[in-house]
């Protein structure tokens, strides 16, 4: 391999070597992420054309009419919402390079999280406690199977939160934890969306005669 001596000629040498600057474009990491929440809508997708072809198999327990607490779920529905507004402020003061700000803001929509899978736990615990496990019928194995694969989504994202929380505290708003927050709130805001359809299609629709 040759390179470009001192002298401005080539001079062969088996030791050199080009290096590549940028080894992990930030596009590469935007895609693949953009791919990987493609997949979880494939997921979300079969969850929910199960939900709606099991969702009044009932098997002769009760009916969502008569688990449902909508107060509670509105309330719950109210943390994540409330939550996807607060990372939208932690990303515009990561935008303002506002250190504090964002990791104040990113811990305030982590409590939002936390409450959100409190009143979901309370509400399974709940449901089983009253006899109406996942194993009582198909309408409730798929309401268990949708709604605590999107728990488990919010669990893994606030996971993801925190350590997200110590890297801004140990490295700064870098370029890759400001691609780390990009890519969270991404997920976040789309865990919202899938909510939003879970409200509505299992638990108001749920409810109806």
């Amino acid at each position: 391999m040759s390179e470009i001596n001192a002298n401005g000629a080539l001079s062969a040498d088996p030791s050199a070597r080009y290096y590549v600057r940028e080894h992990h474009p930030e596009n590469g990491t935007l895609l693949g992420f953009w791919i990987y929440l493609m997949s979880d809508c494939l997921l979300f997708a079969g969850l929910f054309a199960t939900y709606a072809v099991l969702g009044r198999s009932y098997a002769g327990g009760p009916s969502g009419a008569e688990l449902f607490d909508l107060s509670l779920v509105a309330i719950n529905t109210g943390f994540l919402l409330l939550s996807s507004i607060t990372y939208g402020f932690a990303m515009i003061a990561s935008q303002r390079k506002n250190l504090k700000a964002t990791i104040g803001w990113l811990l305030v929509t982590g409590v939002f999280g936390l409450a959100f899978l409190y009143l979901e736990m309370y509400e399974f615990l709940h449901l089983i406690h009253e006899g109406a496990g996942p194993q009582r019928s198909a309408f409730l194995s798929s309401f268990f199977a949708l709604v605590g694969t999107h728990g488990l989504h919010v669990t893994f994202g606030t996971i993801w939160l925190v350590t997200l929380v110590f890297q801004l505290k140990k490295h700064g708003l870098t370029p890759e934890n400001k691609r780390r927050m990009m890519c969270l709130s991404m997920f976040w805001h789309f865990l919202d969306v899938i909510w939003i359809g879970v409200f509505t299609f299992v638990y108001l629709m749920g409810v109806l005669p």
